[in-house]
């Protein structure tokens, strides 16, 4: 029993000094974002934030390596997939955006963050420039109680009774893009309401598995990186996703299947996107509907951002102040 008790000693230790690697990351490249808000510069808001995300890779004690990253070599300058980063330790697999929500930082609209999942002994599913169908449910639900391929009306019907309210009790959450337009209508048709989102589909996610949160339900199409990485911070505390591919050309099937997909129509579960022990950090740039921006002030700036891990199975919310030299 000592034995044991040291070594989950050990883990737990591990797993504070991974977290507050992964913390420093993200606050990092967030504070770098922030001074492009509203200064309608996507290119500049991303150059800053990876960068800054970069170097701060470049400093944390670990062996890593970027398997979900912002884009294969050659074409994205920094932060590719298979680039190695870290001054040495413990080998761990990144998936990361430094920016999610360039646009929306640049434009000084709502849900940008910076997002960073580091994963120890376990795998994250490489995903190539594609689209993902995702629905995702907080924990403390039945396994089955939605389904990618049931109906709308079947969904909401679903967990509304697994919670044991009425449909119209049940908010579900999606980017409010025009390819959901059926989506919504479908949702109000089933008796529950919405809320649309400019930008952040980690965000609408993960707030589906948070207690005090409005979100029940995430539903819809965006980024299959983006899809990974809400995948990670689910794991972490219970939450559930399903998740597809979706390929709009002969083009994108051939990039998966050399990518390795073998099965395009496959529908995945939580555990085989990500698993392993877990890692998982986001920092808001701009005010959203999991995290409060970056206040920028005279003599500081504050971040606010949410920390998660497999160990703990916990998270929490952690505001900080920095000096201004920060950003």
């Amino acid at each position: 029993m000592p034995n044991a008790q040291a070594a989950d000693e050990r883990t737990a230790t591990a797993m504070s000094d991974l977290l507050q690697g992964a913390l420093t990351v993200t606050e990092r490249a967030a504070l770098a974002a922030s001074m492009f808000s509203g200064r309608r510069n996507e290119q500049a808001t991303d150059v800053a934030a990876s960068d800054a995300m970069r170097r701060a890779l470049l400093d944390l004690p670990i062996g890593g390596t970027v398997v979900v990253g912002e884009g294969v070599r050659g074409i994205a300058p920094t932060l590719y997939n298979g680039e190695t980063l870290g001054s040495g330790g413990p080998a761990v697999d990144i998936a990361l955006n430094a920016v999610e929500g360039a646009n929306s930082t640049a434009m000084g609209r709502s849900n940008s963050i910076s997002v960073l999942a580091m994963v120890q002994d376990g795998t994250i599913m490489r995903v190539p420039e594609v689209y993902m169908s995702t629905i995702a449910i907080g924990p403390g639900l039945p396994d089955d109680v939605v389904d990618l391929d049931a109906t709308v009306e079947e969904n909401v019907r679903n967990i509304a009774q697994a919670k044991g309210v009425d449909p119209g009790d049940i908010v579900v959450c999606m980017l409010d893009r025009p390819r959901h337009d059926s989506l919504f209508a479908k949702a109000i048709h089933a008796g529950a309401r919405t809320l649309a989102i400019p930008d952040g589909v980690i965000s609408g996610i993960i707030s589906t598995a948070l207690p005090d949160s409005p979100i029940d339900l995430y539903m819809g199409t965006a980024g299959a990186k983006e899809g990974v990485l809400a995948a990670a911070a689910l794991k972490c505390f219970g939450g559930r996703m399903r998740a597809r591919l979706l390929f709009r050309n002969d083009d994108e099937r051939a990039m998966a299947q050399a990518w390795g997909i073998k099965d395009p129509t496959r529908v995945y579960r939580t555990t085989e996107l990500v698993s392993g022990t877990i890692a998982f950090a986001a920092t808001g740039i701009n005010d959203g509907i999991l995290l409060k921006g970056v206040r920028r002030r005279r003599d500081s700036l504050t971040t606010h951002s949410l920390i998660a891990d497999t160990v703990s199975g916990s998270f929490r919310f952690e505001e900080k102040k920095h000096a201004r030299t920060a950003g």
